[in-house]
């Protein structure tokens, strides 16, 4: 790779980290659903120009977009009203592990004992971490968090069958037809969203601002030109520094504190994770399909 590939990466898994921290800042004056709403708005708005009809995949970006868009995002959003920007950079990464498990019961793929070995680590750290008193208050949001998570792993098997439906055009159009589910759904759950579009504060405009260019199109863009250039196994493992400057940053911006049991739940989960994606990443090539579900969406 080149320096300069180097620093893209770098910069990109960053962006992506901060982007939690982003998120909870914006959450604290913007109901959750309607950020969101908000954030595939402006990426749309940018991407739509850029991207292909969809044509005979319209019917599996449409459910595509209910699955990651409503669900992944809608909850999750919700999620970071509760529970700590760092927690949730962790447990999102147990979308691999979902994601390696769903390829295993809807597309019968098989894997080794390895792979089962790095699933129970990661899920271990899980459990440990829910337990740990900072968690237990807020358990209800964290299951929010994790059905969350379950979602993306469920998207992430939709995206197999789109494999040479490029990346901008399926975030142009997942956004595109999303927003406006959750508009309709932040107008049924929420309340105040005009009120809160009108008295936010300039950091958490910022904060949606940042969600929608900095993370979803720079950020994404970045990571996907990469995957693009090089072999997926080349850039994966930069994939794990992204929860990594989340914690980092939640911890210096937003002055969450971590005690070691998260400390050590962090450690499995990513432990796991790593074993699983490793394994799954021994192959010097990857197919397009794989390009697609390994990226650190969040």
């Amino acid at each position: 790779m080149k320096i300069t590939d180097y620093f893209l990466i770098l910069l990109s898994t960053f962006i992506l980290g901060v982007n939690y921290v982003a998120v909870k800042i914006g959450v604290a004056e913007f109901p959750p659903l309607f950020m969101v709403a908000l954030r595939f708005t402006i990426v749309a708005s940018i991407l739509i120009w850029f991207a292909k009809a969809p044509g005979k995949y319209f019917p599996a970006v449409l459910l595509f977009s209910f699955t990651m868009g409503l669900l992944h995002f809608g909850l999750i959003f919700i999620g970071f009203e509760r529970v700590d920007a760092s927690l949730v950079a962790i447990i999102f990464q147990l979308g691999v592990p979902f994601s390696v498990i769903f390829a295993r019961i809807f597309l019968g793929e098989d894997f080794g004992w390895w792979r089962w070995v790095g699933i129970g680590i990661a899920f271990s750290g899980a459990v440990l971490i829910a337990g740990a008193p900072q968690s237990s208050s807020n358990l209800f949001y964290l299951m929010i968090v994790l059905i969350s998570i379950i979602a993306w792993g469920i998207a992430s098997i939709q995206i197999r069958h789109m494999a040479d439906y490029d990346a901008i055009s399926l975030s142009a159009w997942m956004t595109l037809l999303a927003a406006p589910q959750l508009y309709l759904a932040s107008v049924l759950l929420e309340t105040g969203q005009i009120s809160a579009a009108m008295e936010a504060s300039i950091s958490a405009w910022g904060a949606v601002f940042f969600t929608a260019i900095g993370a979803s199109i720079i950020g994404y863009g970045l990571w996907y030109h990469l995957i693009g250039k090089y072999t997926v196994n080349k850039i994966i493992p930069f994939g794990f520094l992204a929860p990594l400057f989340g914690i980092a940053s939640a911890v210096i911006l937003l002055g969450e504190s971590m005690t070691t049991i998260t400390i050590i739940g962090t450690v499995l989960i990513l432990s796991g994770v790593m074993i699983v994606q490793m394994r799954s990443l021994a192959k010097p090539s990857a197919k397009p399909s794989e390009r697609h579900d390994q990226a650190p969406l969040a």
